[in-house]
């Protein structure tokens, strides 16, 4: 039921309106009166009506001046406008407030329920735009995370970077430009705790502390974050940010989950390799033994600040310098379970088109299915299967073609049809493409 408030001087008029509203849209409105402006505001402060359908000219507060102010307070409410002839140039004020309908008293029953049932559609097409942006954007909640976490492993693994990073940080609004990189090591115990409440933890004070950041998964027993600087941020300062941001962040972690924290900082890189060049720096400044527990900047091993690290050892310190370190274990981790989930996929993709060959299936339809980009699941597809998918599914359908032409009891139509093409001709020229001979050859070598 909507609620409708009807403001207007004269009681005859607000009640008949009133009864015209209940006699002919019955059940439809729960109706609110107001006898000048101020009370009309009130009114609909206190009930937040649905419509309200002001009369121009009251005593005090003037119908124009209360719908400047209800409108301020409740902006998703509709207005009709009510006056005589006299008041009628007050029409122009009123598009400025917004005010689409009015009536011209006196109102012809059919008038007000043609404005009403207008207003009424406006409102629920308006609710159905607010539920569907509240599902988009709950949907996007949930998948933000997985996003980050696929751009993360772009930095992280061993990989050539294209340009589905650029593609990533787009939709992330996660800018290239510049940034760093964070890593967190957690002790071998680091186990004992769910990994689901670290990453809530870890994730939390990031996306509090830092407008731009994403954040990987937890991997074995490190995550990364990585950071965008803002171009008006001195490199200087951003160092400093960084710092704090690190020591805060191993704080914390000792705070919530009773336990040290080792935390490598990168240095600023631009792009998708300078952000993965920043997070090899991150691992090693995470794991170099003088730090364990602290908070080390890739920097301050160049510069010996803390511990003196050679030229050559700071341009060489992935293979060698960490193999006794869990990163070599956690970036194997990360490929095999990349793997994994990309066999697991094609799995199930091609258990749903062996199903459905002979229907009329897209690459859409089955890229949905498994919830990948149709673009993405298109190359993934080939490399894995060596084939398009296009060729893929004409393949399944010629071979039942072949089975089902062995049997004397379905004609060549009959059999084009049963395999998911609706044109026999069409069928046969894919047919003597796949094959290299017609339909019909075929047929005759299976019965000599």
């Amino acid at each position: 039921m909507y609620r409708i408030l009807i403001a207007d001087d004269e009681a005859l008029e607000r009640e008949g309106l009133e009864w015209i509203i209940q006699r002919m849209m019955p059940d439809t409105f729960q109706v609110i009166h107001a006898d000048n402006g101020r009370t009309a505001i009130e009114r609909a402060e206190e009930h937040r009506p649905h419509i309200v359908m002001m009369d121009v000219n009251m005593p005090g507060i003037q119908g124009l001046a209360a719908i400047r102010e209800i409108k301020e307070r409740l902006p998703d409410t509709k207005f009709v406008l009510v006056t005589a002839y006299d008041y009628f140039a007050y029409a122009k004020e009123a598009l400025t407030l917004g005010v689409k309908e009015y009536l011209l008293k006196p109102a012809k029953r059919e008038q007000i329920v043609t404005v009403l049932e207008e207003l009424i559609s406006e409102i629920k097409v308006e609710k159905q735009r607010r539920q569907d942006v509240l599902e988009l954007k709950h949907k996007l909640s949930q998948l933000l995370p997985l996003v980050e976490n696929e751009l993360s492993l772009m930095f992280m693994v061993d990989q050539t970077l294209d340009t589905d990073a650029e593609q990533l940080s787009e939709w992330l609004d996660f800018p290239l430009a510049q940034g760093c990189a964070i890593v967190v090591a957690f002790p071998e115990h680091a186990h004992s705790q769910s990994h689901q409440k670290i990453y809530d933890i870890i994730r939390s004070f990031a996306k509090t502390n830092e407008s731009s950041c994403i954040i990987s998964s937890l991997i074995e027993r490190h995550m990364a974050i990585f950071l965008g600087k803002e171009s008006r941020i001195q490199e200087d300062l951003w160092r400093e940010q960084t710092k704090r941001f690190g020591e805060k962040l191993a704080m914390l972690t000792e705070r919530q989950l009773q336990y040290e924290v080792s935390i490598g900082i990168g240095t600023l890189g631009s792009g998708a390799d300078g952000f993965r060049k920043s997070y090899f720096e991150a691992v090693f400044a995470s794991t170099y033994d003088a730090h364990q527990g602290n908070v080390c900047h890739f920097d301050e091993l160049k510069q010996a600040v803390v511990h003196p690290l050679s030229e050559s050892e700071s341009h060489s310190f992935t293979a060698e310098s960490t193999h006794r370190s869990y990163v070599i274990s956690a970036l194997h981790h990360i490929r095999e379970e990349r793997e994994k989930q990309t066999l697991t996929v094609l799995d199930r993709a091609q258990g749903y088109i062996q199903e459905r060959f002979t229907e009329d299936l897209s690459l859409e339809e089955v890229a949905d299915f498994v919830h990948l980009n149709p673009h993405y699941f298109s190359k993934i597809f080939k490399q894995q299967t060596g084939s398009t998918f296009i060729d893929y599914v004409t393949n399944l359908r010629i071979d039942k073609a072949k089975i089902l032409m062995s049997s004397d009891h379905l004609s060549l139509k009959e059999v084009c049809y049963k395999v998911g093409y609706n044109d026999p001709n069409y069928f046969s020229r894919v047919f003597k493409k796949v094959t290299g001979i017609t339909a019909s050859e075929f047929r005759g070598q299976t019965k000599s």
